[in-house]
């Protein structure tokens, strides 16, 4: 019923469009009610369309009257090709074009009919263009003409470019127009338009004239026979206007061949329950497809199917529907992938804003850090440049203090070789020497400790200069290093400070060889004189002239070569008179 009510209701909504809105629903509701064999209830109608608010003569007021009170009462007990023509009557005149057509209005009649069967079931309706490629198809085979595929495909995409479809009456413009059955006759496409009528809308799986054997008198008589899916009908000719018996099927008959007899040839039996119907075909061609026709509508009774044609329309409609399915699921997948990527754009685009902030606060960082290391670079230059002068001063004392001691070594060592000669009686002063010999190498150990330091603290200075030079990848490494470089450093400050202590001390100790020396000096100028006064050989040092000197094996001598001469010549004469 509900199959039938939705082919209804196509047909209901072309008239009631058609007609004027203020008296619509009355007249369609009477005519309705005539061609459905409904009990009319002119009450309810009254009530339900009075003029005031409460009942409003509209679209959606007529729908519950319509479903109420005549949709719901249709029982199947009418006649549909009445019904439609009685809904085509109320809206051809309103809505047939009024340029010529090659179809008569009977054709058009049709056309429309078969348009509502095929369109889609949402309004207003349309039908769309696999169904107009399956209505054409379906002509030009009836006409026997060839299908066009790319004439249609043309068509299909200008069509496609403007709507979703065509209405039943552009429809029946495009069949009358001739488009797509140029070289065909009148009364060929007519022809060919009742037959696709009677097969999608009347269920006429196949008609044809055979000869049918009587059950009483068992003559041979010329029928006209029509095959729908639950009954075989047969008429007296094909004006299907003077009907001669059915043939009922279900699922227990079946159809089989018979061997040619009494000069019938092409014969075959349909087996009922109570029944069995012999028929002739012309040839043996019409037999085969009467046979397969027949056993084709009683394995669809058996498993229960609906006609072929109908089964091919709710395939090609599930099928249209499941790919509409897929393509709102792909629009909606699109949608979907359209929203992430815009979210994915706008993250990225906070991420790009993050990292530019990153990139400022990290150049910001880098900018301080390199100031920083300038700075310390300064720093270390102005400590370095301190402990540099600190270090050339230093330097320069030691090598004053280095010039003087050798200027005192030169004196100590011309006092030597001056009282050589004095063996005996300088030996306190030989073993003072020997004791100022020792502070001086101890002095000169300490003055190449000193110096190996230094080369150790400049060594030290290149590698921190390196090291300011480094990556800062490498800064804290060699931070490290500077501070161990560094407690190294104050230990060899340490150890300077102690060395010079020690050479504080070895002064000392050299104050007191050099007192000593003075002491053995005043003792050996004590013996000097004594010498002097006994043999007059020695005198004083005093400053010698300023011609040249003797050498000896010991240095300069203490007497020019003048005095010497004078020296011995007073020792001769003292000799002579001693003698």
């Amino acid at each position: 019923m509900v199959g039938l009510k939705e082919e209804l209701l196509k047909s209901i909504w072309h008239a009631f469009t058609a007609l004027d809105l203020d008296r619509s629903g009355k007249v369609l509701s009477h005519n309705l009610c005539t061609v459905l064999n409904v009990p009319h209830d002119p009450v309810a109608l009254e009530e339900h369309f009075r003029d005031d608010d409460e009942g409003p003569v509209s679209n959606q007021g007529y729908m519950p009257y319509l479903n109420k009170f005549i949709l719901e009462r249709v029982q199947g007990n009418f006649d549909k090709v009445e019904f439609n023509r009685m809904c085509w009557t109320l809206c051809a005149k309103k809505n047939l074009s009024k340029s010529p057509l090659l179809i008569s209005d009977e054709d058009a009649f049709k056309v429309w009919v078969i348009f509502n069967f095929l369109s889609e079931d949402k309004y207003p309706l349309i039908i769309v263009p696999e169904e107009i490629e399956y209505l054409l198809k379906k002509l030009t085979e009836a006409m026997g003409a060839g299908w066009q595929q790319e004439q249609f495909d043309h068509y299909k995409i200008a069509l496609n470019t403007s709507r979703e479809g065509l209405s039943a009456w552009e429809l029946i413009d495009l069949i009358g127009s001739g488009q797509f059955s140029k070289g065909m006759d009148r009364q060929t496409v007519s022809m060919a338009i009742n037959e696709v009528f009677n097969e999608l809308i009347l269920d006429v799986l196949k008609q044809g004239y055979m000869l049918k054997k009587g059950h009483k008198r068992k003559n041979w008589t010329e029928r006209w026979f029509v095959l729908k899916p639950n009954i075989i009908s047969y008429y007296v000719s094909e004006d299907l206007k003077d009907k001669k018996g059915d043939i009922i099927l279900d699922g227990n008959c079946c159809v089989e061949a018979l061997p040619d007899k009494d000069g019938k040839k092409c014969l075959f039996l349909i087996k009922c329950l109570d029944k069995s119907f012999e028929i002739s075909a012309s040839d043996k061609k019409k037999k085969q497809e009467w046979i397969q026709a027949i056993q084709t509508t009683v394995n669809l009774l058996r498993a229960g199917s609906p006609p072929p044609h109908k089964e091919a329309r709710q395939k090609r409609k599930e099928l249209r529907q499941k790919l509409l399915a897929e393509q709102e699921e792909l629009e909606r997948q699109m949608k979907e992938l359209q929203t992430a990527n815009e979210n994915k754009q706008k993250e990225l685009e906070t991420v790009r804003k993050q990292l530019e902030a990153a990139a400022a606060r990290a150049a910001e960082e880098e900018k301080k850090r390199l100031q920083t290391q300038v700075e310390l670079q300064d720093r270390f230059s102005l400590e370095l440049e301190r402990e540099k002068m600190v270090r050339q001063k230093m330097e320069e004392q030691v090598a004053q203090k280095s010039s003087e001691l050798e200027q005192y070594l030169q004196r100590v060592r011309e006092l030597e070789e001056m009282y050589k000669q004095l063996q005996e009686a300088l030996e306190d002063e030989k073993q003072a020497r020997q004791d100022e010999e020792t502070v001086r190498k101890l002095q000169a150990r300490l003055l190449e400790e000193e110096s190996a330091k230094r080369a150790e603290l400049e060594k030290w200075h290149l590698q921190q200069q390196q090291t300011i030079q480094m990556t800062e990848a490498e800064k804290q490494e060699l931070e490290n290093q500077r501070m161990i470089k560094e407690q190294a450093l104050q230990v060899a400050m340490q150890q300077l400070e102690q060395l010079e202590l020690e050479r504080k001390e070895a002064l000392e100790q050299y104050e007191e060889v050099k007192k000593k020396l003075e002491m053995a000096a005043n003792n050996t100028k004590s013996w000097k004189d004594k010498v002097a006064h006994h043999e007059g050989l020695i005198r004083l040092i005093e400053p010698g002239s300023k011609s040249p000197h003797l050498i000896t094996n010991w240095g300069p001598a203490a007497f020019t070569e003048a005095e010497l001469e004078q020296r011995q010549k007073s020792w001769k004469g003292k000799k002579a008179t001693s003698e």
